[in-house]
């Protein structure tokens, strides 16, 4: 990101007081129990099955683990995941490497 870019972000977080998941790009993750995840900000989903889902991410790639994982909807960048969730990962832009 250009210098301009970071002071332009951190004069309108300032000024706003915008969430960082707005400005920064990043992932809001909602999980409720092991049975239900929300994920918003995500950039598609990598792959799927019923033991895992991967989904890109601004910056990174977000991986989920668990039994009989069904993907609910998709709202452009919003998704819900069903089922028995054993697991989350985040993997940043850096680990892909």
């Amino acid at each position: 990101m250009t210098r301009i870019g970071r002071r332009l972000r951190g004069w309108t977080n300032g000024v706003l007081s915008l969430p960082q998941d707005v400005l920064q790009e990043l992932p809001r993750i909602t999980l409720i129990g092991n049975k239900e995840l929300y994920i918003e900000n995500h950039r598609g989903v990598l792959h799927f099955s019923s033991g895992e889902i991967r989904l890109a991410l601004a910056d990174g790639i977000l991986e989920i683990s668990g039994e009989g994982l069904v993907i609910r909807s998709i709202l452009g960048q919003e998704l819900a995941v069903e089922g028995v969730i054993g697991g989350i990962r985040y993997q940043g832009s850096e680990e892909k490497r």
